[in-house]
C-alpha cells in the first residue's frame, strides 16, 4: 500500500484556518514553503509509518519552522561572565544617549551631509571630528568604520609602495586572525621589520630610517604581553628620530583608552591625548573598546595628512554610517562633560565599588534563595588590558551538570551567558546592568 496517499495536500492544508491566519502574518510564499518541508519529511519516513500527524499537528510543525526562519539570529544577550569588553557579545554596551542618538537618526531623516549654515551639501566627516579634535588635542580627526579600516587607510595613502618601519614584537594577530603583516601587504606598504621579538633597540630603527623609508609604525600589544628579558626605547626617542629623518610616525593603539586606566587598579593602558603631545602625526583606535562607543576606526592627528586621508578612494569604501557617528558623537560629548565614568557603561563597570557588587550578589542570592556568594575576578575583554583583572563577587550555582545548564541558559529569551569555574555557574553583577536586572533574575528563576 502506497502510504504516502494518506498525506494531505499543500493546497487542503492551506484552506485551514491555521495556515490562513499564518499567511497573513508571513506572507504565501514562506507559508508554502514551510509546509511542502513538513510534508517531505512525513513522505520520507512514510513507507515506515502506519499513522500520520493530523492536519493541525502539520500545521503546528509548519508554523515552528516559520517562527525558526524568521527568529533574527542577532538579539540581545545578558552578559553574566565578567568580561567587560565581551567581543563575542558585541564588546561595549553603549550609553543611554547614543543609543538614543543613533535611534534618532536612524528612524528618519538626518544632517548626514547637509550643512544647515549654508543650505548645501555638507561632509559626515564634521560630525565628531570637532569633539575629537577637543579631547585628544589634535588639529583634526577622521572616522570610518573599524580601526583595522583606519590603519588600512592610513598606509594606502600615505605609504604605498614605500617603506614601512615596525618592530617584530609588533607584528601582532587581532581577532579574526588578522594581522598586521598583511595588513600592510594589503595597503601596498613595504614591510621593514626592526628588532626581535623581545628586544627592539633606538639603533635597529636609526639604520632602517636611512633607507628612506615613509613612516614608523608602533602596533600596541593590547591583547598580549612580552614579560622577562625584553626592552624597546622610550615613544618619545622614537617619535623624534623618526622626526629627524623626515618620516611620519603612526600609533595604532587599538583600545582607544581616553582615560587614565590606572585610577582603577589596572596596569596603565597607553591614551591617545598622550600619544598627540608627544607628536605622533597620526594614532588610529578603535570605537567599541575602552572608549565605549560603537563599532568605528578613529583616526586623529596632523590636519595636512587627515585631508589626505579624506580624499583617498579608499575612504568612501571604509567610511561610517550615520548611526555610527551619532553614537560616537553622543559617547564622545561624556568625555568632553568629565561624566564618562558615569555615563558610559564599559567605565561604570570598571569604576563599580566592590561593596556595591557584593550587595547585588547577596540580594541575587536572596531572591533566588539558592547559590552562594564568593570572591572572583572580572577581566577587561576586547583586546584590552590582557591579564588584567578586578576584584568582583560573584552568584555561584552547584548543578550536576554544567555545561548542560549553560545550553539551557543559552536558549532563554534573552540568553543568559555565563561561566563554569570549578563546576560552578558563576554570575558576575559587574556586567549585568540594573535595566537588566530583573530580567534576568527572573528569567533564571524560570529555569531553576
Amino acid at each position: 500500500m502506497n502510504n504516502s496517499r494518506l498525506i494531505p495536500s499543500v493546497d487542503h492544508l492551506l484552506r485551514t484556518p491555521i495556515l490562513s491566519k499564518l499567511e497573513i502574518e508571513y506572507g504565501h510564499a514562506l507559508v508554502v514553503e514551510s509546509v511542502r518541508s513538513v510534508l517531505d519529511e512525513i513522505r520520507a519516513h512514510a513507507r515506515f509509518e502506519r499513522v500520520f500527524p493530523s492536519d493541525e499537528a502539520i500545521c503546528k510543525l509548519a508554523e515552528q519552522k516559520l517562527k525558526n526562519q524568521t527568529q533574527p539570529t542577532l538579539m540581545s544577550a545578558i552578559n553574566a561572565t565578567g568580561v567587560i569588553l565581551h567581543t563575542n557579545l558585541g564588546r561595549a554596551p553603549l550609553s543611554t544617549a547614543a543609543t538614543n542618538a543613533m535611534s534618532e537618526v536612524s528612524s528618519g531623516y538626518s544632517t548626514l551631509e547637509f550643512d544647515l549654515d549654508k543650505g548645501l551639501r555638507g561632509s559626515r566627516s564634521m560630525h565628531a571630528s570637532e569633539l575629537l579634535k577637543k579631547i585628544t588635542g589634535a588639529e583634526d580627526a577622521f572616522v570610518v568604520n573599524n580601526n583595522a579600516a583606519a590603519v588600512l587607510l592610513c598606509l594606502s595613502a600615505l605609504a604605498k609602495h614605500r617603506g614601512v618601519v615596525i618592530s617584530r614584537s609588533q607584528l601582532i594577530e587581532i581577532g579574526g586572525g588578522f594581522r598586521i603583516p598583511e595588513v600592510m601587504k594589503q595597503s601596498g606598504a613595504k614591510l621593514v621589520e626592526v628588532g626581535t621579538t623581545n628586544r627592539v633597540n633606538l639603533a635597529d630603527y636609526e639604520e632602517a630610517l636611512t633607507n628612506g623609508t615613509a613612516m614608523v609604525m608602533r602596533a600596541h600589544s593590547s591583547n598580549f604581553k612580552i614579560v622577562g628579558f625584553a626592552e624597546e626605547p622610550d615613544l618619545l626617542e622614537i617619535i623624534g628620530l623618526t622626526h629627524q629623518h623626515g618620516s611620519l610616525f603612526i600609533d595604532d593603539l587599538g583600545s582607544g583608552a581616553l582615560l587614565d586606566t590606572s585610577k582603577f587598579g589596572l596596569a596603565r593602558e597607553p591614551m591617545v591625548q598622550e600619544s598627540i603631545r608627544l607628536g605622533a602625526d597620526l594614532v588610529c583606535f578603535s570605537g567599541d573598546k575602552l572608549l565605549g562607543g560603537p563599532q568605528a576606526g578613529v583616526i586623529v592627528g596632523k590636519a595636512t595628512l587627515i585631508d589626505k586621508l579624506k580624499k583617498h578612494p579608499l575612504a568612501r569604501a571604509v567610511r561610517a554610517d550615520k548611526t555610527c557617528l551619532a553614537g560616537l558623537s553622543a559617547t564622545l560629548i561624556h568625555y568632553l562633560k568629565g561624566e564618562a565614568e558615569q555615563k558610559v557603561p564599559v567605565w561604570r563597570m570598571i569604576a563599580m565599588p566592590l561593596e556595591e557588587i557584593h550587595i547585588k550578589a547577596q540580594r541575587w542570592q536572596s531572591v533566588l534563595g539558592i547559590g552562594e556568594v564568593i570572591e572572583s575576578r572580572s577581566t577587561i575583554g576586547g583586546g584590552s588590558l590582557p591579564e588584567e583583572t578586578l576584584p568582583t563577587y560573584v552568584l555561584a550555582l552547584h548543578v550536576s551538570q554544567p555545561n548542560n545548564f549553560l545550553r539551557i541558559l543559552r536558549k532563554i529569551n534573552p540568553p543568559i551567558i555565563a561561566r563554569v569555574q570549578n563546576d560552578k555557574i558563576l554570575f558576575d553583577p559587574r556586567t549585568i546592568s540594573d535595566m537588566e536586572d530583573s530580567m534576568f533574575l527572573s528569567r533564571l528563576k524560570s529555569v531553576l
